[in-house]
């Protein structure tokens, strides 16, 4: 049997591949962020809440583009032929083709930490999880996600952004290559700036075989942090979407593809799982 059984959990021991695909990790995306408010909100104590928001922009959609209008050249003017007769000679102007842009609403969510004293309320937190989006360059979400990015870097607020996916350009406000330097290369991590500690980011580096991190969340200065569990949010994100049962292990391909490497991992973590077939 290659689908899971419905109360199985993922085989793999962290972030699961098979749901990076660009089809799953929308849906994957949202839950995250409604679980990782939940989960926020039972270690919050007062004056502190979380809540979640969404970033909207209109998107072209590419659709088959058909005219609107049939362009017609109609015959008007006349001239005369050779042989004494009328020749028709062919309008030059013609209707333009109509094309039609199709528009689609995009939405991705965050989760923002506040403060609330009486009327007063300030935003305290924000966090991010990349979506395919974020990290493809061209893409209006990227662009308007470097644009909250630079603001929250210049503003008091902390921001922690929790990068799950393998693909795409890094997009998280560390350097990439001074991120290298410190931790090696990594497959996925969590980057978490302090406002108050302007030119520190703090970096949880974790590869595929490793387990998702717990992350201290920061607050205001001085109110000490929360922590979180990235793995049991993602474990709970799994089973309420039934992914045991939508994912065939073993016969659907890991999209981006792992490399040499991690594959033959894989293929050995799969079968140890009974979730492929030996060769």
């Amino acid at each position: 049997m290659l689908k899971g059984d419905a109360n199985m959990p993922s085989p793999f021991p962290g972030m699961d591949p098979y749901l990076e695909h660009p089809d799953r990790f929308p849906g994957l995306h949202d839950s995250l962020i409604f679980l990782a408010c939940e989960t926020l909100n039972a270690v919050l104590q007062r004056p502190y809440y979380a809540r979640n928001r969404s970033r909207i922009w209109i998107e072209e959609s590419r659709r088959p583009i058909y005219p609107d209008v049939d362009v017609i050249r109609r015959a008007t003017g006349k001239k005369k032929s050779l042989n004494g007769g009328v020749a028709v000679a062919p309008e030059r102007r013609a209707r333009p083709i109509v094309v039609t842009v199709y528009e689609c609403e995009r939405s991705e969510p965050f989760v923002e930490i506040y403060a609330k004293r009486g009327a007063e309320r300030r935003l305290v937190t924000s966090i991010e999880i990349l979506s395919p989006s974020n990290k493809t360059p061209g893409n209006h979400g990227r662009d308007l996600y470097f644009q909250k990015q630079e603001e929250l870097l210049n503003s008091k607020a902390n921001l922690v952004e929790i990068d799950l996916l393998r693909g795409g350009k890094h997009t998280t406000a560390v350097p990439l290559d001074l991120a290298v330097e410190k931790a090696g290369r990594f497959d996925y991590h969590v980057c978490v700036h302090r406002f108050d500690r302007r030119l520190e980011f703090l970096i949880y580096p974790f590869q595929l075989a490793d387990s998702l991190p717990f992350i201290s969340i920061p607050l205001l200065p001085g109110d000490p942090e929360v922590e979180i569990d990235v793995q049991q949010i993602l474990k709970r994100a799994y089973d309420m979407a039934g992914y045991a049962q939508d994912v065939d292990y073993g016969v659907e391909k890991i999209v981006p593809a792992l490399s040499p490497k991690q594959a033959r991992w894989a293929t050995r973590l799969l079968r140890e799982k009974g979730l492929m077939p030996a060769s």
